[in-house]
């Protein structure tokens, strides 16, 4: 599952290790010919297009930043807002994709689970909050990003460790989170079971 999720922000990782770099313009141009690889490659291994919503989105956003970045007057703005326009991004898509009653992390969760779940309501629950705290976690980032670029412009390091922190912790709960909201909701079930057994007596 980590590695899953790895795979699916490596656009935005690849972009965020050459940004400060190389030229802003062709560390977005590698970031959009490394989403549309990857989708190309996961299309090939046959994984479906819902469980691919962060690539399509690092591809879209790649696609219209590189042409911004290329554009006489937009390289500049777009150099400086890369890291906080790109993680407002995200939390745009994960944000509207639970608006819409699609969490973005179904997709991904259904390539691990059986078929037979997908529809149960706790596999839907725990991927709405999953996705809500991936959501969180761009926002956060996002905006911290822009206001550290605001305030600190030379403190870079700080931007990165950002960045690095709202992949990884999201990451880390959507590894954790599962196997406790099953714990919890058996609790739940076999206290209902006992106080119902108490109430027939």
């Amino acid at each position: 599952m980590t590695m899953q999720y790895l795979r699916s922000f490596l656009p935005w990782i690849v972009v965020s290790l050459l940004i400060g770099s190389i030229d802003v313009r062709y560390a977005l141009l590698a970031g959009l010919v490394a989403a549309v690889a990857l989708i190309a490659y996961q299309r090939g291994q046959g994984r479906a297009w819902d469980a691919q919503v962060v690539e399509i989105s690092a591809a879209l956003f790649f696609a219209v930043a590189t042409t911004v970045a290329f554009a006489a007057s937009g390289s500049a703005f777009v150099e400086h807002y890369a890291s906080a326009g790109s993680s407002l991004w995200l939390a745009l898509t994960a944000w509207g994709s639970l608006a819409i009653g699609r969490p973005f992390t179904l997709g991904i969760a259904r390539t691990t689970v059986p078929a037979e779940f997908w529809n149960n309501p706790l596999f839907l629950r725990v991927n709405k909050v999953i996705t809500a705290v991936w959501a969180a976690s761009f926002t956060i980032t996002g905006v911290g990003s822009a206001l550290l670029h605001h305030y600190q412009p030379d403190n870079g390091g700080a931007r990165t460790a950002l960045t690095i922190a709202g992949i990884v912790i999201p990451i880390l709960f959507t590894v954790r989170y599962p196997a406790i909201a099953r714990a919890r909701h058996l609790t739940a079930v076999q206290q209902g079971g006992a106080a119902s057994q108490e109430g027939a007596k």
